[in-house]
């Protein structure tokens, strides 16, 4: 097993981690998760050698292999086959001897072991993981020279998992991929046969690959069994305990101090008092465990428009004369929620710059509605950001008429409250630029958001924030994201870009995770075949269920946000009443909180009871459809 004892580390005389310990067993899948900035990356970089610990040790195995993925993406004239077959040193070193061995014995025991290692297999294996990377037979034989370096890296990934060494360690595996790629990765990781240890930020490939989760937060490091989101609830139940406890004993403290306090003097108690005290001190405090701090994304309300808000006929775009997208024929309503599905180099930022207008039709015809104001998110518009100004004069810039308070409020919004707003951009993490970004759009109040890969930069707690900011949005949506847990928490509709066309997919992110990892080869196994009447049956049905059931999901969603906005405003009052400078002066301050909270209480039950309305009859028409009982 991998063995972590009493491990200690320090940068600059920060501790990192403090005397943590964890174990873990052969064959196990763990994700590695804490806030950005904890150390996980320094964990696998002491994992590797490095490294080196201030105190403590990690031993693994001698017989283990460690296999991670190079930080330089490889490069030069070799090919990606070439490159992922080299991988696997043994194979090239015996291969390479077998060459200029003159010894017959030994080329015997060469031979044997190639047998063993299944070398003869090696590069169909190879042929197969660049495939589902996203490489073609042809892809596969260019040089890396006249790749980018993301694709470099998909090489390099590619090669570890070639490798299949006893423990392999990812940071952030999915950062270079696209949805389909990170799909095929998802789907080989589960049936990965040794130790994985991974860090990650994709809830969806933590909830799918991981039987244990290893959380590191505030330099102390704790083991969990099961997924992320049965992490998630342990942790939360911890903490609510915990809660419970430190209350209990608190009150516990008062009242052997109370007594303390008012029996110290008297002879008669001074005994009495001295073993209060003694029982005091043995009340040791609890452990902490540290709250996650929450940031939420409120996007502004906007002007609604009649749909449809955009629509293409026979639309044709590309570049330099040369169209990259034919015939595309779509519509798209004021309240869509619609991704963009294809692997990378099919055309999908291409489509999202059209429909935000950074590009012109080449042919057809594109209407938008006059009013119309799109905010177009891309990873380029990061480094467009001055890393010498902050978000505050970002934003004062965009915002020139407003006054400071406004901007200020503003920015509080998107997180970036008091002394966070003043913080210089070379500063920010790159989640807290996409979120400045992000709130540079926003401030445009938008009726359709294009959205090209959002999460990249973003932790789970920010991708929450995100997801949940686009449920109460009142626009539309557009959404480019290798997550498909997002694609599923905020589309209801599918395009499909592919073969220079955009069309609809019909079926949902279950369907395409099928069709992704089927064979391209056999076809018999595609959803979407032709002559295959039951699916195509199946499909309409499950387009017809998901017509049906958008109002529902919508006005539960709607009213979910109307209890947190409405538990939120209720408990901001009840804290007003609470402070006793509310009642300085004239009543009427504290006489209009009061009317607010009766308004606000009678809002909320309303608001509740809508939800609750809203959930079952969402429900019942879901549990409907499953057994053909429509409610």
């Amino acid at each position: 097993m991998l063995s972590i004892e009493g491990l200690s580390y320090r940068i600059a005389g920060r501790p990192i981690l403090e005397d943590v310990s964890a174990a873990i067993g052969r064959g196990w899948r763990v994700g590695l998760v804490g806030p950005n900035g904890a150390g996980k990356t320094t964990l696998l970089r002491l994992v590797l050698g490095m490294l080196h610990a201030d105190a403590g040790e990690i031993s693994v195995p001698k017989a283990w292999r460690i296999g991670t993925v190079a930080q330089e993406a490889p490069g030069g004239e070799a090919t990606p086959i070439e490159t992922v077959l080299a991988a696997d040193t043994e194979r090239s070193a015996l291969l390479d001897e077998v060459e200029t061995s003159t010894d017959g014995e030994r080329i015997a025991e060469i031979h044997d072991r190639l047998i063993a290692i299944g070398a003869d297999a090696a590069p169909a294996r190879a042929g197969s993981i660049l495939h589902g990377l996203g490489f073609d037979d042809a892809a596969q034989r260019r040089p890396l020279s006249t790749y980018s370096g993301g694709w470099r890296m998909r090489v390099a990934l590619a090669g570890v998992l070639f490798a299949r060494p006893d423990l392999l360690l990812l940071d952030e595996p999915t950062n270079h991929l696209d949805l389909e790629a990170a799909i095929w990765l998802e789907d080989y990781l589960k049936r990965y046969p040794a130790t994985i240890l991974m860090v990650s930020h994709d809830r969806g490939l933590l909830n799918a690959v991981p039987d244990h989760i290893l959380h590191l937060d505030a330099t102390a490091l704790r083991l969990y069994a099961g997924n992320y989101d049965r992490f998630e609830r342990t942790r939360n139940e911890a903490l609510v305990l915990l809660e419970k406890q430190r209350a209990k004993q608190e009150s516990e403290r008062k009242r052997i101090q109370g007594f303390v306090d008012r029996f110290r003097a008297k002879a008669t108690k001074a005994r009495q008092a001295q073993s209060r005290l003694k029982a005091l001190a043995r009340l040791e405090p609890l452990p902490e465990i540290a709250a996650r701090a929450t940031i939420e994304i409120h996007l502004p309300d906007i002007d609604e428009l009649a749909s449809p808000i955009l629509a293409c006929e026979g639309v044709a775009v590309g570049y330099d004369g040369k169209a990259v997208l034919q015939g595309i024929d779509l519509s798209l309503q004021a309240d869509d929620r619609i991704a963009l599905l294809g692997a990378n180099g099919n055309g999908k930022t291409t489509l999202a710059r059209l429909l935000a207008g950074r590009l012109e039709p080449q042919g057809g015809v594109l209407a938008k509605s006059k009013k119309l104001v799109v905010g177009y998110f891309a990873q380029h518009q990061l480094e467009e950001l001055d890393p010498a100004r902050d978000a505050l004069a970002h934003m004062s810039e965009a915002m020139p008429k407003a006054p400071p308070e406004k901007v200020r409020a503003f920015l509080g919004r998107f997180g970036f409250s008091g002394d966070a707003a003043e913080v210089p951009c070379a500063q920010l993490s790159g989640g807290e630029k996409a979120r400045l970004a992000l709130a540079l759009i926003a401030r445009q109040a938008p009726q359709l958001l294009i959205l090209d890969e959002p999460t990249n930069h973003l932790d789970i707690d920010m991708r929450r924030a995100l997801a949940e900011a686009l449920a109460e949005f009142e626009g539309a949506v557009i959404l480019v994201s290798h997550d498909p847990s997002l694609v599923d928490l905020i589309a209801d509709r599918l395009w499909l870009v592919e073969g220079g066309r955009v069309l609809p997919f019909d079926g949902d992110m279950e369907a395409y995770r099928k069709r992704v990892l089927a064979p391209a080869a056999d076809d018999r196994t595609r959803p979407d075949r032709p002559n295959a009447a039951g699916r195509r049956e199946a499909r309409r049905d499950a387009a017809e269920l998901r017509r049906r059931l958008a109002p529902l999901r919508k006005r539960a969603q709607a009213a979910e946000a109307a209890v947190d906005r409405l538990s939120r405003e209720q408990a901001e009052i009840a804290e007003a009443l609470a402070d006793p400078a509310t009642y300085d002066g004239a009543p009427s301050r504290a006489i209009e909180l009061g009317r607010r909270r009766g308004d606000v209480e009678k809002r909320l039950e309303a608001a509740e009871a809508e939800w609750l309305a809203a959930s079952e009859a969402l429900e019942a028409e879901t549990v409907g459809s499953e057994t053909g009982e429509r409610p």
